[in-house]
C-alpha cells in the first residue's frame, strides 16, 4: 500500500476567513479566533483520514500566510517598515516587511497548535514550515547584507522550531521552498545547506516542498513562458538527493515536469503530486493511479508518497474535499496493481 499525504493547506471555512483567497484575513478575533481554527484543524484532519490520507497536515488553518505566519513570532522585523519587492525572481511584486536587527524567536511559534493537533489525530502527522531560502525571498533585508547569510539566521530559528515540535509527536517536518525552483544556482551554493542547517538533529522524517506555487494567475501566467517541458529541478535534483532530507515533492498531475526527473532521486522518496491544484475539477481515481504507476516506471514503488501537487487553499472547499478523496481512492487502486 501506497502511503498517502498532502502538500500542506487547505481551503478555510466561511466561518474562519474568506473563503477561496490566498492569505484571507482572519473573521474572527482573540480567543473566537484560536477556538475558530482549532474547530478548523479539527474538521480538516477528519476530513482527510476519512479520505484514506496516511500522513496528514492541519491544512494551515493557524495561519494567513505560509511564510509570514512564522515571521510575525520573530524579533529583527520591522513590520511598519514595509518595503515592495519582487518575489520569485520578480514574478511578482509585493509589501514585504523589512529585516532591521539579528533575528530571533519570541518563544515557541507553533507548539500550541501542533500539540492541540497531535491529541487529536491516530494518523501520521505532518507540520509544514517555510524553507530558509523562502523566507529570505520573501522578506526584504536592512541587516544581513547578503541572503546566504540571512538565510542561514533563519535557518537556525527554523531548526529550534522543529526540534520542538519533534518534540511533540510530528512525524513528519516539511519545509516549504518554492523559491527552489527559481535560484537554482543559489540552491547548490547555499541553499541546501541552509535547509540542512534548518533540519539538523531531527530525528523525524524530513521533507522539502519545491513546487511552481499555487493556481494563482501570476503563477499561471509565468508557467506560460517556461516552455513545453520545465526542467528546472533537473539542476538542483542531484544535490537535493545527496542531502540528508529523506523526502521531496514534485508537480505530476497535469505538469510540464517530465516524469523521468524523478529518477534523479534514487535515494529519497518522493512525494508524487497526483492532484492538481489548478484545475477546478476534481480527479478521478483512475486518474491518480494513472499517475502513480507513471512515476513507477522511474523510481520504486516503495519510494512514492501520492500527494497534492501543492497547498489548496485557494479552491472551494467540496472541490478540495473531493480531490482528498480522489488522491485516497487512486492510490488504493494502484496499489491493487502493483
Amino acid at each position: 500500500m501506497y502511503t498517502t499525504t498532502i502538500a500542506g493547506s487547505l481551503p478555510k471555512p466561511s466561518w474562519l476567513a474568506q473563503p477561496e483567497k490566498l492569505w484571507a484575513p482572519w473573521r474572527l478575533e482573540g480567543e473566537e479566533l484560536a477556538q475558530g481554527q482549532r474547530d478548523a484543524a479539527l474538521v480538516w484532519m477528519s476530513e482527510e483520514e476519512a479520505a484514506g490520507i496516511d500522513i496528514v497536515t492541519n491544512g494551515e488553518q493557524f495561519r494567513e500566510h505560509f511564510v509570514h505566519g512564522f515571521l510575525k513570532h520573530v524579533s529583527g522585523i520591522d513590520w511598519e517598515r514595509m518595503t515592495t519587492m519582487g518575489i520569485r525572481d520578480n514574478r511578482y511584486d509585493a509589501d514585504v516587511p523589512t529585516v532591521t536587527g539579528p533575528v530571533s524567536r519570541q518563544g515557541s511559534v507553533h507548539g500550541e497548535e501542533v500539540a492541540f493537533c497531535r491529541r487529536h489525530t491516530k494518523a501520521g502527522f505532518k507540520f509544514t514550515l517555510p524553507g530558509p531560502m523562502t523566507i529570505c525571498d520573501t522578506i526584504a533585508d536592512a541587516h544581513y547584507g547578503r541572503r546566504a547569510d540571512m538565510a542561514m539566521a533563519f535557518a537556525e530559528l527554523l531548526n529550534q522550531e522543529a526540534r520542538e515540535l519533534e518534540a511533540l509527536g510530528v512525524d513528519v517536518i516539511q519545509f516549504d521552498e518554492p523559491a527552489f525552483n527559481v535560484f537554482m544556482r543559489d540552491v547548490n551554493e547555499w541553499g541546501i545547506a541552509a535547509l540542512e542547517k534548518a533540519a539538523e538533529g531531527l530525528k523525524c522524517r524530513t521533507a522539502v516542498h519545491i513546487c511552481y506555487g499555487y493556481g494563482i494567475q501570476q503563477n499561471l501566467d509565468w508557467k506560460e513562458t517556461l516552455g513545453s517541458e520545465w526542467r528546472q529541478y533537473e539542476e538542483i535534483f542531484p544535490a537535493i538527493n545527496a542531502s540528508r532530507i529523506n523526502q521531496v515533492s514534485l508537480e505530476c498531475a497535469n505538469s510540464r515536469v517530465p516524469m523521468s526527473l524523478i529518477g534523479l532521486l534514487p535515494d529519497k522518496q518522493v512525494m508524487v503530486g497526483a492532484i492538481d491544484v489548478a484545475s477546478f475539477e476534481a480527479e478521478t481515481p483512475e486518474q491518480v493511479a494513472a499517475v502513480i504507476r507513471e512515476a513507477g516506471k522511474y523510481i520504486a514503488s516503495e519510494q512514492i508518497m501520492p500527494c497534492t501537487n501543492c497547498g489548496m487553499v485557494p479552491l472551494p472547499r467540496d472541490l478540495a474535499q473531493r480531490k482528498l478523496e480522489a488522491l485516497g481512492a487512486g492510490a488504493r487502486l494502484a496499489s491493487q496493481s502493483n
